[in-house]
């Protein structure tokens, strides 16, 4: 894994999907991020590194609209705008997350061997929560995308 830590945008895979935004222009930016929701959380099979570590970045893209921070202030993430995303991508957001730390997910067993993989989680719950308010997440760290 190219990973720094065990933020959204911190790792090799996320920090080129943000390039890959910068590089689109606006109209193509929400089809990619729906893109890379959707290939994760449809995943019925062994769902590969790359594929989680992109549907990581963009839930995080989503969440930062719900926070109201937009634009949002993502070390290593796009530095172009991302238009205003619509309602539904919370809830795919939430399923591409949902599957991303399901079994067959090889992005959590490399997590789940790491001693950091509590905090990855924690990331990504907190992530989750801000997704889908009902979620309570395990752990008291605040969310830090």
């Amino acid at each position: 894994m190219g990973t720094w830590d065990v933020h959204p945008f911190d790792n090799d895979t996320a920090a080129d999907f943000a390039n890959d935004l910068d590089n689109a222009n606006m109209a193509e930016r929400e089809a990619l991020i729906r893109r890379v929701l959707t290939r994760a959380a449809g995943n019925k099979d062994y769902l590969e590194a790359p594929e989680a570590e992109e549907a990581v970045a963009a839930a995080a893209l989503v969440a930062a609209q719900c926070t109201g921070t937009e634009p949002a202030d993502i070390p290593y993430g796009p530095e172009e705008p991302i238009p205003a995303l619509s309602a539904d991508f919370r809830l795919l957001a939430v399923e591409a997350l949902d599957r991303v730390l399901a079994d067959e997910s090889e992005l959590s067993e490399l997590w789940g061997e790491s001693e950091d993989g509590r905090a990855w989680q924690g990331s990504v719950g907190r992530l989750r929560q801000v997704l889908d308010p009902a979620h309570q997440p395990q752990g008291d760290a605040l969310f830090e995308i």
